[in-house]
């Protein structure tokens, strides 16, 4: 085949993608704690039928020990060729508010060039990237192609982790191409090359036996809300900054974009600032960032006039590439256990961490994914950091420091993953499939 070939084809397929990724995105596969498990499940067989569907001969779903199953093919290397091992997952976040959502987070929405849904970007996009990219070989692969697609990324996702160090086998390859990542804008092709680590853990702070009358004891009665709102407030100093000990800020030699491109990607109202020191660059992939991402009280519409007995709150802290989120984690709980005011008790539950990830210098695989980017999206990928996690990243490098790993992907800066009206653009897709597909011919040939 040749490059013309292989646009052609991933052209002809992207009907068929969208559809595809529609299909996924119908499924509400949220592997957290409370949501149906019958639907992830559903998500684990929809994804082992579009790999079968997309030519490989061997294709499961295996155990993963306390999670959900991953879905496992490969297709063996022509003589001399390479293997490249394609990872992605088909779990996702939980919609949050309904209210929110512009359409239905479960019914994908086409508008204006894009699908909307939870998991339309991150990272169902991943799967259809791989599945396109595939199907442009009709069967005939130029390399080896392994594949990994987990159901639990987006929850303790350590135990994919663990499963690697115990079967290396199964997904050694020498080049291993990540599809969770995204560009700093559509159009604007980039690879990257630094994750911050994450560690996350929930607090809780106890102060009564029971909720009591705020009339007839307000006042002298600890309130547990409260005390969990100073301790929480004392984790950011008036700029927003990290203040808690060990959690320095760092640098990241790298361009995020300025302030403004900032603002207008991340949808920050007019008047309200940026939080925090030091360039975009430095803030989202060179330091710590803690974000309380949940609370347990009442809600306002369910408020009664009582003082709370128990508040519960999810804090996650996203770790440098270089540092250990495990010490962070620790640093964090020692810290709002000194902020605790007036003797509350305080626990600390359902702990989860994973390591960031530096690239070395690029190889012969990173020079055919710059030359296969080019091509398809008509300009040089640049390198970017990326301010989330993946948790089978670090364990990938570590298992297999040989192999070239490459992370990139269909998600945008203005994506809205994690977020209400979650999307990717289609034309996006497009570009990152082919070159996809058009890295696999070029490596295979190398």
């Amino acid at each position: 085949m040749t490059p013309g070939d292989i646009e052609d084809a991933v052209a002809a397929a992207m009907p068929r993608a969208v559809e595809d990724l529609k299909a996924l995105v119908s499924i509400p596969s949220v592997a957290f704690p409370g949501h149906p498990e019958e639907e992830v499940h559903r998500a684990a067989a929809a994804v082992e039928s579009l790999l079968r569907d997309a030519g490989l001969p061997t294709v499961r779903q295996i155990p993963v020990a306390g999670s959900f199953p991953a879905v496992y093919a490969e297709a063996p290397a022509p003589p001399g060729a390479p293997t490249v091992l394609l990872y992605a997952h088909y779990d996702v976040q939980p919609p949050g508010d309904p209210a929110l959502w512009d359409t239905p987070a479960f019914e994908p929405t086409e508008i204006d060039g894009a699908v909307y849904g939870r998991g339309a970007a991150d990272d169902k996009s991943g799967i259809i990237t791989h599945l396109t990219a595939l199907r442009a070989f009709d069967g005939r692969f130029p390399v080896g192609v392994r594949v990994i697609i987990e159901g639990q990324e987006e929850y303790a996702g350590e135990r994919l982790e663990r499963f690697v160090e115990e079967n290396p086998d199964l997904v050694r390859a020498d080049a291993i191409i990540v599809a969770d990542c995204g560009n700093p804008a559509v159009g604007d092709p980039a690879v990257t090359t630094s994750l911050r680590g994450m560690a996350a853990v929930t607090v809780e702070v106890r102060t009564l036996k029971d909720a009591l009358h705020s009339g007839s004891f307000g006042g002298p009665a600890p309130d547990a809300l409260s005390a969990l709102m100073r301790m929480l407030v004392a984790l950011h100093d008036d700029n927003g900054d990290v203040r808690v000990p060990g959690l320095e800020k760092g640098v990241f030699d790298g361009d995020a974009g300025t302030d403004e491109e900032f603002r207008q990607g991340a949808g920050v109202l007019d008047g309200v600032s940026l939080v925090g020191t030091g360039s975009i660059a430095d803030r989202i992939w060179g330091s710590y960032a803690i974000t309380v991402t949940g609370l347990d009280v009442p809600t306002v519409s369910g408020a009664v006039n009582a003082i709370q007995a128990v508040a519960r709150a999810r804090v996650t802290i996203r770790v440098p590439a270089a540092n250990d989120p495990k010490t962070a984690l620790s640093d964090v709980t020692a810290y709002l256990e000194a902020q605790a005011p007036w003797g509350v008790h305080v626990t600390f539950s359902d702990v989860s961490v994973g390591s960031g990830f530096q690239a070395p210098a690029g190889g012969p695989a990173r020079a055919a994914l710059d030359r296969a980017m080019t091509r398809a999206f008509g300009r040089e990928p640049r390198d970017v950091g990326q301010g989330g996690g993946i948790p089978l990243v670090a364990t990938l490098q570590r298992q297999f420091p040989e192999a070239e790993l490459l992370l990139f992907g269909a998600e945008d800066e203005a994506a809205r993953i994690h977020a209400p009206n979650e999307r990717v653009v289609i034309d996006e897709l497009r570009r990152v499939a082919t070159a996809e597909a058009l890295f696999l011919l070029e490596y295979g040939a190398s």
